[in-house]
């Protein structure tokens, strides 16, 4: 795994694309636009039994649950169109999806009011962590749909997290648990020198100065 993350710090910077004003506006520091959806993830893509799977909400909550995939559907769904930024560099710009809000979630969940960071649990045993404050907004899903379709599995099927403002690593696939916590830790790739926070807008790519991305293998994603 540490090799995955050695490869991505030394990832080569490309050519920022000529776009119009508000494009440009849009495309955070050291991207570039493709057309594609590129894959990248830790271990191999999961197969599930929907009768079997099930979401579990747990931590700082008043009483733990879980919520079948029925359940979550269930539930309002919403449709939103958002930008997502890569930490290996790629953005893609209008991606349609379709699940429910993360705050639409929580009306159904009794959060301690200490709670004020989540811990995103994933497989195969992926964590990612936020701010609470930052899943409230109205673009963060939990999706299931992407573009009119049902999520592929390398994509996240049965659902994976949206959080649009911050690099796509915050945006687990194959979401199993949200834990609520007190207090912040950091998940697999912030423990592996990935920044805790990820703004895209901020180049926010690593922990520390001493990592950075020469000239090699930014591209080290499939495409789908």
């Amino acid at each position: 795994m540490q090799n995955k993350a050695d490869r991505l710090k030394a990832a080569r910077v490309p050519e920022r694309p000529e776009l119009d004003a508000e494009r440009a506006r849009r495309l955070p520091p050291g991207q570039t636009l493709t057309e594609s959806f590129p894959i990248l993830h830790e271990g191999a893509v999961p197969e599930y039994d929907l009768a079997a799977w099930d979401l579990r909400i747990f931590g700082e909550v008043e009483e733990e649950r879980t919520f079948t995939f029925d359940e979550l559907q269930a539930l309002p769904v919403t449709r939103t169109v958002s930008d997502i930024h890569c930490v290996t560099r790629w953005s893609k710009f209008d991606t349609p999806w379709e699940g429910v809000r993360f705050s639409d979630l929580m009306k159904e969940i009794k959060v301690k009011p200490e709670a004020k960071y989540v811990m995103i649990h994933a497989d195969p045993d992926y964590e990612t962590n936020l701010k609470l404050a930052d899943l409230l907004k109205d673009d963060v899903l939990l999706a299931w749909n992407y573009d009119g379709k049902p999520l592929t599995a390398k994509h996240g099927w049965p659902l994976r997290l949206v959080v649009p403002a911050f690099y796509f690593w915050k945006s687990a696939k194959w979401i199993r648990g949200i834990e609520f916590m007190k207090e912040d830790r950091p998940g697999f790739w912030e423990s592996n020198g990935f920044h805790n926070t990820a703004d895209p807008f901020k180049e926010q790519r690593f922990s520390s100065d001493e990592y950075y991305m020469p000239e090699d293998e930014w591209k080290y994603v499939e495409a789908d």
